[in-house]
């Protein structure tokens, strides 16, 4: 079965917003065994949307086509589906009481042609939007199915999970599941991270592999029809990758390091110099994070490191910000006043400017303090300064996670 997908918006391709749709929808559909095997993003351009979907009608025996479902002239989407089925739109008195309805709520004044939304080819099934005004479409042509899906994420999500993906499944009937699994790895290059893979896994039949590099880690992808197959896979990349997997899916690092702080009932504080405070976003991003989170420094200049820190005043004078010895009396300053049970420290180069003939663009330390001691790292991580930031608190979360590791 063959299943596309046309994402329609000026705005994604002139950049001004991200299409999170692909990834979110080809998710959905690995779900209940639908692979995507075509997307296309087009502007709002009648022609150009036209060509589109007409040729995506002739290969696909489901076509999903998201955004221009509005009531602005730049919404044109059901219009076009509409001409090239030859179905006459009509109004839909369902879906216009729900868009009168939801002005009434609101007790603000819009526009007649708001109802615009509640035309509807001939003989299309309506997908209610509790989240707003255009209705999802679903438009049976000869066994083909078309999806129309309003563009707005938090309209489109509700509405797949709820309507969507039932409508496929009836459809269609239980379609062979293939099982993927994506493993999280931290600490490796891409390229080490095959190398050490591809050998073990080489015997395996009928398992398709594949790599992708993410900012700070990579991503190690597996898909099979049998789950034996699967397991066995597993089974090897653990074995290769061993502590740098640090999870599955869509896992995040500091998630992980959450639930490990959670689990063993154990405190963090970050000092944080040229990360500027990420460490700390990243942690208190995810939920539960108060019950591990002590407190953040942002100690950029050398008399918050002091006055905030304890970092001693010779230490900085001796040895300049950037070094291990003002690193390690940071992470040391910052668990000791702060009570955690551990204190993370950071400080660098971001670039590009700042450095000196010793201390090079790109030079950052990090420190991890315990009751049983500090540790600092040394790196040098030639990137821009935003690129610069996340390596740094990549870094120092991952240190945190392996400190569990050791136990």
């Amino acid at each position: 079965m063959r299943v596309e997908l046309i994402n329609t918006g000026s705005e994604l391709m002139l950049g001004f917003t991200v299409n999170t749709h692909l990834s979110y929808i080809a998710r959905q559909l690995a779900g209940i065994g639908l692979r995507l095997d075509r997307q296309v993003t087009v502007a709002d351009d009648r022609a150009e949307m036209r060509s589109a979907i007409g040729e995506a009608m002739q290969r696909s025996d489901v076509l999903i086509i998201t955004g221009g479902l509005g009531p602005t002239s730049d919404d044109f989407t059901r219009d076009v589906v509409a001409e090239l089925l030859d179905r006459k739109l009509v109004r839909d008195e369902a879906v216009a009481s729900h868009i009168a309805e939801r002005i009434r709520r609101r007790r603000i004044r819009l526009p007649e042609s708001i109802y615009v939304q509640a035309l509807v080819p001939v003989g299309a099934q309506v997908l209610p939007n509790r989240n707003g005004t255009a209705p999802g479409l679903v438009i049976d042509e000869g066994g083909k199915l078309v999806l129309l899906l309003p563009g707005p994420p938090r309209e489109l999500k509700p509405m797949f999970e709820e309507y969507v993906l039932p409508v496929l499944e009836k459809h269609f009937g239980a379609q062979p599941r293939f099982d993927c699994r994506t493993f999280k790895v931290v600490g490796l290059a891409e390229s080490i991270v095959e190398e050490k893979v591809a050998p073990v896994l080489a015997d395996l039949p009928d398992l398709e592999l594949g790599y992708s590099a993410k900012m700070g880690e990579v991503e190690v992808r597996i898909i099979s029809d049998l789950k034996s197959t699967a397991d066995e896979a597993e089974k090897r990349i653990r074995t290769a990758l061993a502590d740098n997997i640090y999870g599955v899916g869509d896992a995040r690092l500091e998630e992980v390091v959450v639930k490990m702080l959670t689990a063993t009932r154990q405190t963090i504080a970050v000092a944080e110099s040229c990360t500027g405070g990420l460490i700390a976003n990243r942690i208190t991003n995810v939920s539960g994070s108060s019950e591990v989170f002590i407190n953040g420094c942002v100690t950029y200049s050398n008399e918050s490191k002091t006055r905030l820190l304890g970092v001693s005043e010779k230490t900085l004078a001796s040895h300049g910000a950037v070094s291990e010895e003002v690193t390690r009396e940071m992470a040391e300053g910052v668990r000791t006043r702060s009570g955690a049970g551990f204190g993370v420290s950071t400080t660098g180069i971001a670039g590009p400017t700042g450095s000196t003939p010793d201390k090079p663009v790109g030079l950052v330390y990090i420190g991890f303090a315990t009751s049983k001691g500090t540790t600092v790292q040394r790196h040098v991580l030639t990137f821009d300064r935003e690129t610069f930031k996340f390596f740094v608190a990549q870094y120092a979360l991952d240190a945190v996670r392996r400190e569990f590791l050791k136990k």
